[in-house]
């Protein structure tokens, strides 16, 4: 191999050894991210079924001691998890002894140790007319991952509203 086909070769070389390295970047990355979400919907799917079961520890769990939930509830803005396990405590007496919750459209969103996850939720397994049957809520959780754990660190809670009567719009159908 003469001198210019060997540059020519080294050449080659370096570039698929780089693109392979970037390939592999990019699949590390990749992988994290998908952890990452599992482990988020894995969270929120634990605090779902804590809900259903109306256990507060386990509920507050993956909270932030510092934590701020804005709610579709009075208050509507909670700071910190003791004031958040008030707002349960006050919470649960209007909810049957279990039930559970519905959730469709999550969307997660994680970029390094900052994380986004919404979606549209309701309370099933209690009677029809119950006022928590009656429409689909929409929450926004805020996550951080401290010391390799994820933690909520803000929460959004809302329903739709008719900006002509100002009354909230319950509806079954998102």
């Amino acid at each position: 191999m003469n001198g210019i086909h060997y540059l020519a070769f080294l050449d080659r070389f370096y570039s698929l050894q780089n693109s392979m390295q970037q390939e592999n970047i990019t699949t590390i990355a990749s992988t994290t991210t998908t952890q990452d979400e599992a482990q988020i919907r894995q969270l929120i799917a634990d605090q779902q079924s804590a809900i259903g079961a109306k256990n507060i520890d386990r509920i507050l769990a993956p909270y932030l001691t510092e934590v701020i939930v804005f709610d579709a509830i009075p208050p509507f803005q909670t700071k910190g998890v003791d004031a958040l396990r008030h707002t349960w405590e006050e919470c649960f007496p209007c909810f049957r002894d279990s039930f559970e919750i519905e959730t469709r459209d999550i969307n997660i969103t994680v970029s390094g140790d900052l994380a986004c996850a919404y979606w549209l939720f309701r309370f099933t397994g209690m009677e029809q007319d119950h006022p928590a049957m009656q429409t689909w809520m929409r929450i926004t959780s805020i996550c951080q991952r401290n010391h390799g754990k994820w933690q909520i660190i803000h929460e959004h809670i809302s329903v739709p509203f008719d900006p002509e009567t100002s009354k909230a719009a319950f509806t079954l159908n998102p």
